[in-house]
C-alpha cells in the first residue's frame, strides 16, 4: 500500500511539475491511459524492487523529490534543445548566484596547497581585505576544522554563509599562526578587468554578460582612456554569454546609430533595440574562441558587421536561441529556449557561429593555462595576433 501511494504521488509530482494542474493531471490520466499505465508500471517495478532488494533505509519524500526533479530534467532534455535545461531547487541557488554575479563571502580567491588552501588574490575593500588577510597566506582551519581535510569545495562552503555573520578562520604567515574573524559580506565579481598593454593598448577581459558587467565594462573603457590607450581589445574567451540587457548597454556605447539586435519569441512577437549616434572610435579587436557563446558572439558579430572591429581567435559555438528562467513553485528552475535572435544583418549565428577574420589556434597546453587564467600575454599567440593588427593601426 505504501509503495504504490509512493508511486502515485511520483507521477503527480512528475506531471505537475511538467505544468499540469491537478485537474488536468486527472483529465491527463483519463485521456491519455495508454501513456500513464507505462510510467506507473515502471516506478512501481522498480519501487519494489527497491523495497525488496535495497539493503538501506528510504526516504519517501526524497524518493519523490528525486523522481520529481529527475523527470523535469528528462522532460527537458527530450526537447533535443542542446541550450533549454532544468535546475533543482538546490542547484538554482548556485545557478541565481553567477546571474547576479554575486555572492555572501569574504572576497578571497583560494587554491590548494600543501598545508591547506592558500590566497590567490583579496578582494579590494572586502573584509578579507578589512580583516588584513593577504595574497599568499595560507589558511589551514576555518571554524577549526581541517582546510586540507575538507578540501577545496567544502572548505568554500564553510567560508561562505549568511551575511552580516563571521567566520574564524586560522592561517599561517612566514611560519606563524594567525586567528582571524572574517565578516561575510555580499561580494560582487569582477567581471570585467582592464590591463594596458604597452603604452596604447587596453585589455579589457569580460568573464560573462551577467548582472554588473556593462558598468564594470564602461569603467574599464574609460580607465584605458585615461591612460592613454588609443585600442582596445575585448578578451571574451571562455565567456558563456548572460543578459541581453548588459550587452546591448555595451554595445551602444561602442557603436554609432542602428539597429544592434533583434529577436523573435515564442508568439512571433518581434522587438528590435537600437543604438544612438554617439559612440566610441576606437580601433578594437575581439578576442574569441570555440568556448566562447551566446552573448559573447552576437557581442563580436554585431561589432564585426559594424565595421567595428575585427575578430581574432578560434569559430564560436554558434547559439542563436536566447532562454527564458522559469521559476517553479518549489524555487527549481527551467531555463527554456523561447526566442531566437538575429545580428544587425538579420543573420542567425545558430550552428554556424563567429569566424573570426584571423583563425588563430592554441596548442592544447596553451588552451588549458588560458583556461585557468596561468597563459602569459607574450605566450598567448591569439593575444599577440590582435596587438600586431592594432599596432598595425595605430601606427
Amino acid at each position: 500500500m505504501k509503495r504504490a501511494t509512493l508511486v502515485i504521488l511520483i507521477v503527480l509530482l512528475v506531471l505537475v511539475t511538467a505544468g499540469a494542474t491537478f485537474a488536468g493531471t486527472v483529465h491527463w490520466m483519463e485521456t491519455q491511459y495508454e501513456h500513464a499505465v507505462p510510467v506507473l508500471s515502471k516506478l512501481q517495478e522498480v519501487s519494489d524492487l527497491i523495497d525488496r532488494y535495497y539493503i538501506g533505509e528510504t526516504d519517501p519524500e526524497a524518493m519523490i523529490t528525486a523522481a520529481a526533479d529527475g523527470a523535469a530534467a528528462g522532460l527537458v532534455e527530450a526537447t533535443g534543445d542542446r541550450w533549454s535545461y532544468y535546475l533543482s531547487a538546490e542547484e538554482s541557488a548556485a545557478y541565481m548566484e553567477q546571474l547576479y554575479n554575486t555572492y555572501v563571502g569574504i572576497g578571497v580567491t583560494i587554491r590548494e596547497a600543501e598545508e591547506g588552501m592558500e590566497i590567490v588574490s583579496v578582494t579590494a575593500g572586502g573584509p578579507a581585505e578589512e580583516a588584513g588577510i593577504l595574497p599568499g597566506d595560507v589558511c589551514i582551519a576555518v571554524e577549526g576544522r581541517s582546510t586540507k581535510e575538507l578540501g577545496m569545495e567544502a572548505t568554500k562552503e564553510l567560508v561562505r554563509g549568511e551575511e552580516g555573520t563571521t567566520v574564524q578562520m586560522t592561517f599561517l604567515r612566514d611560519g606563524e599562526q594567525l586567528e582571524l574573524t572574517v565578516e561575510r559580506r555580499s561580494i560582487v565579481y569582477d567581471v570585467a578587468t582592464y590591463t594596458l598593454l604597452g603604452e596604447n593598448i587596453g585589455l579589457i577581459h569580460i568573464s560573462n554578460f551577467d548582472e554588473h558587467c556593462a558598468e564594470q565594462t564602461m569603467a574599464c573603457i574609460q580607465q584605458a582612456m585615461e591612460d592613454g590607450a588609443q585600442s582596445l581589445i575585448f578578451d571574451l574567451r571562455f565567456n558563456g554569454g548572460g543578459l541581453k540587457k548588459e550587452m546591448v548597454a555595451i554595445l551602444d556605447h561602442l557603436l554609432p546609430e542602428g539597429e544592434i539586435f533583434r529577436e523573435v519569441d515564442y508568439a512571433g512577437r518581434e522587438d528590435v533595440l537600437y543604438s544612438d549616434a554617439a559612440h566610441l572610435d576606437l580601433p578594437m579587436v575581439v578576442l574569441v574562441n570555440e568556448d566562447s557563446y551566446s552573448a559573447a558572439e552576437f557581442f563580436a558579430a554585431c561589432l564585426q558587421e559594424y565595421g567595428a572591429a575585427k575578430i581574432v581567435g578560434m569559430p564560436t559555438t554558434g547559439k542563436g536561441r536566447y532562454q527564458y528562467n522559469l521559476t517553479l513553485s518549489d524555487n527549481s528552475v527551467l531555463v527554456i529556449s523561447a526566442g531566437e535572435y538575429f545580428t544587425p544583418s538579420g543573420q542567425s549565428l545558430a550552428e554556424t557561429g563567429v569566424q573570426p577574420d584571423e583563425q588563430v589556434d592554441l596548442s592544447d597546453e596553451a588552451y588549458y593555462l588560458l583556461y585557468y587564467g596561468t597563459l602569459a600575454h607574450e605566450e598567448d599567440p591569439q593575444l599577440q595576433a590582435a596587438v600586431d593588427l592594432l599596432s598595425e593601426k595605430v601606427s
